[in-house]
């Protein structure tokens, strides 16, 4: 888990119950998205903001527990590596009254131009503040 996390509650609403009796796993996948949306609104420069949006490659979801009606989550999102037009983000869904973990999510992003829809590469600004370096390999022994 990141310490550099950017956190954002979200309810559980009557609409994200499913058959089951919790939330749906849709929902999960709009949480992480909301989350990550979220993070970019509140750190992007406005400029980049006006420029950039982002659209999700891959989504993959670990569900551990299931969030229920009244609960209250707690999304914690945080930048792991890029590449030129692929940026991961790593998300954890706890549940925010005893911080069980109910889901964990990596997700791949891709920058558009607000204009073209097409692949953008972004600014060194945005680069910094939305991923992190790659670790350096294991030396041979």
């Amino acid at each position: 888990m990141s310490q550099d996390a950017f956190e954002v509650m979200m309810p559980v609403e009557r609409a994200d119950i499913d058959q089951l009796g919790h939330v749906n796993n849709v929902t999960y996948v709009r949480w992480v998205q909301d989350a990550a949306v979220a993070h970019w609104r509140a750190v992007a420069p406005a400029d980049d903001q006006a420029k950039v949006m982002w659209i999700v490659l891959r989504h993959e979801i670990d569900y551990r527990q299931p969030a229920l009606l009244g609960d209250t989550i707690l999304a914690r999102t945080w930048v792991g590596t890029a590449s030129r037009l692929k940026f991961e983000r790593l998300t954890e869904l706890l549940r925010a009254a005893d911080r069980m973990l109910l889901a964990k999510a990596r997700t791949l992003w891709c920058p558009i131009d607000v204009r073209t829809g097409r692949p953008v590469s972004v600014s060194a600004e945005v680069r910094a503040r939305f991923s992190v370096p790659d670790p350096a390999p294991a030396p041979i022994e």
